[in-house]
């Protein structure tokens, strides 16, 4: 899969063991978890391994540590698994890195109720080139209670309504603009025994970007933001329901293809039922079109795999061009840093994230980053149709809804994946899934 460190899924699917520490960016050494980066004005960053986010980091510090003498970064890099849990256990311990890599949402939140990272806000305020070139969108999943704790950077990954081009000419029939004609087409499909959606059930997380942009077309942003604030039977929420009780009935209508709960993603089964032909349409994150264009044959190449915006909802609230998924990565400053140390943070989150020369990395790599201002560059790729859908669809979207696993606390997120996987399989009512989320707000 191409530009695998992009992907909104890897941090919860790679493992790992051991850091590699990349001297070679510092002349400073390291004496503890969080490092001691040696001079004043040094500071340490951990950050992830694997391509292409790796060599872009690499090479994004070492040109930034060859232009400040003074002012050195140090990286560490680790698996993912690995460093999920280092991360936690060093800021827990006080001996957090500088810098400290992550996605937002709920992680974020609890460090910044902790006072674990320092509140950017005032400091973006006084810089605003810095935010300014970023999509606006990018910063929900960096803002807790009003307050920004972490710099947006690298990559957005939009989830997405991919169709088979091929199988809509089979069936004379037009990507669904709206939930009754999605309705309508998996009657159409069916019909035809073609099933009307690929979708692997059993990783679970797949299934909820389903109920991420059903939440937000029937009831808006509003719905799922009570649920991250905690409000108290939020889950509940009347457009809630509504949510839940249609997807149970596109469900009902053998809209997803048949045995889907023992389809999973990892393997990439789902999206191969969509470029063999097996599955006319697919909701997935926009990292999966490199893997579809590596699989596929001439799927990509000969044009037959075609997008969309997800359907609205007839009398719903949510705006057509919200979006979900991954806005981005995150990179926050430890509240225990020094002065000094903050300060060349800082000054690395000004000149060396997303510098012209890692926007232009990115975009080699197959993904987009969050920058306005880019159209020409994605223009000039092989991927330009899809890469500026992305762009725009992430750039313009009034609001960006983080996935729900990163969003919520991990103890919210593993009852949500539980619930969803019941929903599904109907196995519990949509009143029942509410109350069981209900229980889970607050921890």
């Amino acid at each position: 899969m191409e530009h695998k460190t992009t992907s909104r899924r890897s941090f919860l699917t790679l493992a790992g063991l051991a850091p590699l520490a990349v001297w070679g960016l510092s002349a400073c050494g390291t004496s503890g978890p969080g490092g001691d980066s040696g001079a004043a004005g040094s500071a340490s960053m951990w950050s992830l391994t694997g391509p292409p986010g790796e060599t872009i980091r690499k090479n994004s510090i070492d040109t930034f540590n060859k232009a400040n003498a003074d002012t050195q970064v140090k990286l560490t890099l680790f698996q993912n698994d690995a460093f999920k849990t280092k991360i936690k256990t060093a800021i827990g311990a006080g001996e957090a890195p500088t810098m400290i890599y992550g996605w937002g949402g709920g992680g974020l939140k609890s460090y910044a109720q902790a006072n674990q990272v320092l509140d950017l806000t005032s400091w973006l305020e006084e810089n605003p080139k810095v935010k300014d070139k970023l999509f606006p969108s990018a910063f929900g999943a960096a803002t807790i209670d009003g307050k920004i704790y972490a710099l947006p950077n690298e990559t957005v990954a939009p989830i997405i309504l991919f169709f088979n081009k091929a199988l809509f000419e089979k069936a004379g029939a037009q990507p669904p603009k709206t939930w009754d004609e999605l309705m309508a087409l998996s009657k159409t499909f069916n019909d035809l025994g073609i099933a009307p959606i690929s979708l692997a059930g059993q990783s679970r997380w797949t299934s909820m970007m389903w109920l991420e942009l059903m939440f937000d077309r029937v009831g808006g942003p509003e719905v799922f933001n009570d649920i991250f604030a905690g409000k108290a039977n939020a889950w509940s929420n009347p457009a809630a329901i509504e949510a839940l009780t249609k997807i149970q009935e596109l469900v009902s209508a053998n809209g997803f293809i048949k045995g889907f709960n023992s389809i999973t993603a990892d393997s990439n089964a789902d999206q191969a039922l969509l470029y063999t032909g097996k599955a006319a349409m697919m909701l997935h994150g926009a990292w999966t079109y490199g893997g579809m264009k590596a699989d596929g044959g001439d799927f990509v190449p000969g044009g037959n795999l075609g997008w969309v915006d997800f359907p609205t909802v007839a009398g719903g609230k949510g705006d057509a061009k919200n979006g979900v998924g991954n806005p981005g990565q995150y990179m926050s400053i430890s509240s225990k840093a020094t002065a000094e140390e903050a300060d060349t943070a800082k000054k690395y989150f000004a000149e060396g994230l997303l510098s012209p020369a890692e926007v232009t990395a990115w975009i080699e790599s197959g993904a987009v980053p969050i920058v306005v201002g880019i159209e020409d560059q994605l223009a000039a790729t092989e991927d330009k149709d899809f890469l500026t859908y992305v762009y725009n669809s992430a750039k313009d979207a009034p609001n960006f809804q983080q996935s729900w696993d990163q969003a919520l606390s991990p103890t919210a997120a593993e009852a949500l994946l539980n619930n969803i996987d019941q929903l599904f399989t109907k196995s519990i009512t949509p009143e029942k899934f509410a109350s069981n989320m209900d229980a889970t707000i607050g921890k």
